[in-house]
């Protein structure tokens, strides 16, 4: 059984940039919260996944790869907009902290997640790291979709 434990937070400035990052485009087959489907494109590998309801900063995660070609078509019927965002992994005091700036009907959204082993394990966070918004539904990739970002009043 898989178990995802993260936390999300707004970004401030533009110094965790120096790094590449890698383009994502991401659709929901299903994007109900007590279970959402997942179709994700990452540069050149594709992923199916399936996640459970969060409870608190914790929640069942399942990711398999896929066939690319697969996943393309399942694009096709996902629901939309499509979420479309580059990810830069920035190491940061031991932790990988994965930075998604959003595009499309999201554009202008930048958050990082930080994955942990418990949901009370320390951690630093760096100075470009801004407002936590682990419990806050609007955030979650699956209701950006129904209410995108640049919606918002």
């Amino acid at each position: 059984m898989g178990k995802e434990i993260e936390r999300k937070f707004l970004v401030k400035g533009f110094t965790w940039r120096e790094v590449k990052g890698a383009m994502i485009r991401q659709g929901y087959l299903n994007s109900a919260k007590e279970r959402n489907v997942r179709v994700r494109i990452i540069e050149d590998k594709a992923y199916l996944t399936i996640k459970g309801i969060a409870v608190g900063a914790s929640r069942l995660e399942f990711e398999y790869e896929v066939p690319f070609q697969d996943a393309a078509e399942l694009l096709e019927i996902c629901e939309k907009p499509l979420i479309e965002k580059r990810r830069y992994p920035v190491l940061e005091g031991g932790f990988v902290w994965e930075v998604d700036e959003f595009f499309g009907e999201n554009e202008g959204l930048i958050v990082a997640e930080v994955e942990l082993e418990s949901e009370d394990q320390a951690f630093h966070k760096p100075d470009w790291v801004g407002e936590e918004v682990t419990g806050d539904t609007r955030y979650f990739n699956s209701n950006l979709i129904k209410n995108p970002y640049t919606k918002w009043a």
